[in-house]
């Protein structure tokens, strides 16, 4: 998992990262809130783990801009000093989906962590996920159109299993190299759009067949699910759109 950890204190940033790392995630650290609001407008993190008292805005404050500004409902767990039980409460109705006192306790991280990943992201073992005529069976690592087996090597199910299941996000490049390919980027930046043409063929992902699979320069890939009326609409004015798009991630 990618996850986001915003912290002033530089040992504390350090121990968050080495500790992530260790458990396998791979672990972001930003210093300040504006450094990490930044990369939020055109990144993806799977958790954000957020202090309180930031040298330029409060948490709670960037805990806010996340909910009004991000489509996705990315978990948000603080770890502060702050222990009044008002101050929980205000997190939690700011938006925050967990909270923990310092000084860090190891067993309680671990479970507090394990529970909101567990919650957002279900664990794929032995599930299955339908979407529409699309479902796939986690357990086989098999994708079926209508009921028709569709022949998918490994990192073509798992890409197309993370954009179904992020319908309609803009999922950077970055996301998807690390998610899908474990953060080989020199061989994912020869190969990730070849898997998003091969899946666009595949999956049939046309807007007459009810869903769009667009690139958005410069930014990452985003599978969209199409009302009758924009199933209908000319791809004429997809440029436009997407230019829009970029333009206002930037």
């Amino acid at each position: 998992m990618r996850i986001a950890v915003l912290e002033d204190d530089e040992t504390q940033r350090e121990w968050m990262n080495s500790f992530l790392m260790a458990l396998g995630h791979v672990c972001y650290p930003f210093a300040t809130a504006e450094a990490l609001l930044r990369e939020l407008r055109r990144e993806n993190y799977d958790l954000l783990m957020l202090d309180w008292n930031l040298p330029d805005m409060s948490g709670l404050d960037v805990v806010r801009w996340v909910r009004a500004n991000l489509s996705a409902k990315v978990p948000v767990l603080f770890v502060t000093s702050h222990v009044e039980e008002s101050d929980l409460v205000e997190a939690l109705k700011a938006g925050a989906d967990d909270y923990m006192s310092k000084p860090v306790r190891i067993p309680e991280l671990l479970a507090r962590l394990h529970a909101l990943l567990r919650r957002a992201y279900p664990q794929k073992t032995g599930e299955v996920y339908v979407f529409g005529d699309y479902t796939f069976e986690q357990m086989a690592k098999t994708l079926t159109v209508k009921g028709v087996p569709v022949d998918l090597k490994h990192r073509e199910y798992e890409l197309a299993y993370l954009l179904f299941s992020r319908m309609g996000e803009l999922l950077s490049r970055k996301y998807l190299q690390e998610t899908v390919w474990g953060g080989q980027a020199d061989v994912v930046s020869r190969t990730l759009d070849t898997h998003v043409s091969r899946l666009r063929v595949k999956l049939d992902l046309r807007p007459e067949n009810g869903y769009r699979l667009s690139s958005v320069y410069s930014l990452g890939y985003r599978l969209e699910a199409l009302t009758s009326s924009q199933t209908a609409a000319p791809l004429a004015v997809m440029p436009s759109v997407m230019a829009a798009t970029a333009q206002q991630m930037a």
